[in-house]
């Protein structure tokens, strides 16, 4: 059985939108596009590594999927070659959606229903990066089992945040460390009782 990971960069106040690039997520007028890239450090990339590489599949809602197709797969980057060799199942509440990239199946209908039938049948853990709607659905329906967050000391005050609200968890502390540059990388996982 495997686990269902998030694996996202956020401010102090919760802003997962945008972290990469300028272009990344310029969405409902978000103007910071690009604001964790002084944040990232060999500690960040280490992290980040430790989850992309090995056996893992990835989870991504279709707007994130997109963008990781025309950035990291076009562009190129630390992590092209295991993305594109890597199994990724994609969200959409569009059943017509293309998908466009290698080793990609699509979810649609009772997506929190079709990824916790695939974590119970995994032989490896499902890494969800983005994909804000998507994690919404899954922590309301209690199908995360980790949450491994960038959390960069900045505040933005607008932007689309990793935690949207309506839905109430219990987390545990299972791992933490600082970088050079200030960002606190935490480990949550499911509180025990």
């Amino acid at each position: 059985m495997g686990k269902v990971i998030v694996m996202n960069w956020v401010s102090l106040d919760g802003v997962m939108q945008g972290p990469g690039r300028p272009d990344e997520d310029t969405r409902d007028g978000f103007e910071h596009g690009g604001w964790g890239i002084a944040y990232g450090d060999e500690a960040t990339v280490a992290k980040m590594g430790e989850r992309m590489g090995g056996d893992r599949a990835f989870l991504f809602g279709r707007h994130t999927y997109e963008q990781l197709l025309a950035s990291w797969n076009a562009r190129g980057g630390p992590f092209k070659d295991a993305l594109n060799q890597a199994r990724k199942y994609v969200a959409s509440s569009n059943p017509a959606t293309r998908l466009e990239w290698p080793h990609s199946t699509l979810l649609h209908g009772d997506v929190p229903a079709a990824v916790a039938d695939l974590k119970e049948t995994a032989d490896t853990n499902l890494v969800i990066m983005g994909s804000g709607v998507l994690i919404g659905s899954l922590m309301a329906a209690d199908v995360i089992d980790e949450y491994l967050l960038m959390i960069a000391p900045v505040v933005l005050g607008t932007g689309r945040r990793l935690l949207a609200g309506g839905t109430r968890a219990s987390l545990r502390l299972l791992d933490s460390s600082t970088t050079s540059k200030g960002v606190l990388i935490a480990t949550y996982g499911r509180a025990c009782g």
